[in-house]
C-alpha cells in the first residue's frame, strides 16, 4: 500500500513566499511513485489560537475545526513541512496548528521544506524538538532556502539548481522512514 504524505504549508501570512515553495515542492514530489502527496494549507483551516479546553494527548475535540483538522492529519502517514523563519523560529500559525493535536502526529515520519534569510534553520531546529515531543521520527537532510539566494527581491521564488537535489534527498528520507513507521503504528 502506497504511503500518503502531507506538504504542510505552515504560514498564513498575507503575500506568503511558502506558497511558491509548496508548490514546488508538490510539483516534484508529484513525479515519484513511491508515495502520494497531497498539499494542506493550514490557512484552510481557520484555526483559532488553540482553544480547545481539554489538553489535545486525551484526542476529545468539541470544535468543527478541530475535528476537520484532525481528520486532515490523522489521513497521512508522513508530513513534509514548509515553514518560514520567523524571529530564529516557526511561525506562530503553525505552531499552533501543530498544537491542537497529538494522536494524529505519533509514530510518524516528518521533513522540512524551510526559508529565511538564513535558510530558516533555526525555525527547523525548533520544529525537530516540537515533532520529537509528538513521536515524529525526523529526517536529517532537508531543504534550506534562503531569501536572498532562492528569491528574487526577497519575493519571487528563484530556487537554485541544487534545491531540487537537496528535496529529492530529502523526500528520499523521508518515504523510506514513512514506511518503515507504518509497522510501528500498526503494532501499536
Amino acid at each position: 500500500m502506497t504511503v500518503k504524505i502531507a506538504i504542510i504549508l505552515g504560514s498564513t501570512r498575507p503575500g506568503r513566499n511558502g506558497e511558491a515553495v509548496a508548490k514546488w515542492a508538490q510539483e516534484i514530489a508529484s513525479r515519484r511513485t513511491d508515495a502520494e502527496f497531497e498539499l494542506v494549507d493550514i490557512a484552510e483551516f481557520k484555526l483559532p489560537h488553540l482553544d480547545e479546553a481539554i489538553p489535545a494527548t486525551m484526542g476529545q475535540y468539541t470544535h468543527d475545526h478541530t475535528v476537520a483538522w484532525a481528520e486532515k492529519i490523522a489521513s497521512f502517514d508522513g508530513y513534509l513541512f514548509v515553514t518560514p523563519e520567523y524571529n530564529h523560529s516557526t511561525s506562530g500559525a503553525l505552531k499552533n496548528a501543530i498544537d491542537f493535536l497529538y494522536g494524529e502526529w505519533n509514530n510518524k515520519a516528518a521533513g522540512f521544506i524551510s526559508y529565511g534569510s538564513v535558510g530558516g534553520t533555526r525555525a527547523v531546529e525548533h520544529l525537530r524538538l516540537i515533532m520529537s515531543e509528538l513521536q515524529v521520527a525526523t529526517v536529517r537532510a532537508q531543504v534550506a532556502l534562503t531569501l536572498n539566494g532562492d528569491f528574487e527581491n526577497y519575493s519571487t521564488f528563484t530556487p537554485g539548481a541544487h534545491q531540487q537535489g537537496a528535496l529529492e534527498t530529502t523526500l528520499d528520507q523521508l518515504v523510506s522512514w514513512t514506511k518503515a513507521l507504518r509497522t510501528v503504528r500498526t503494532d501499536a
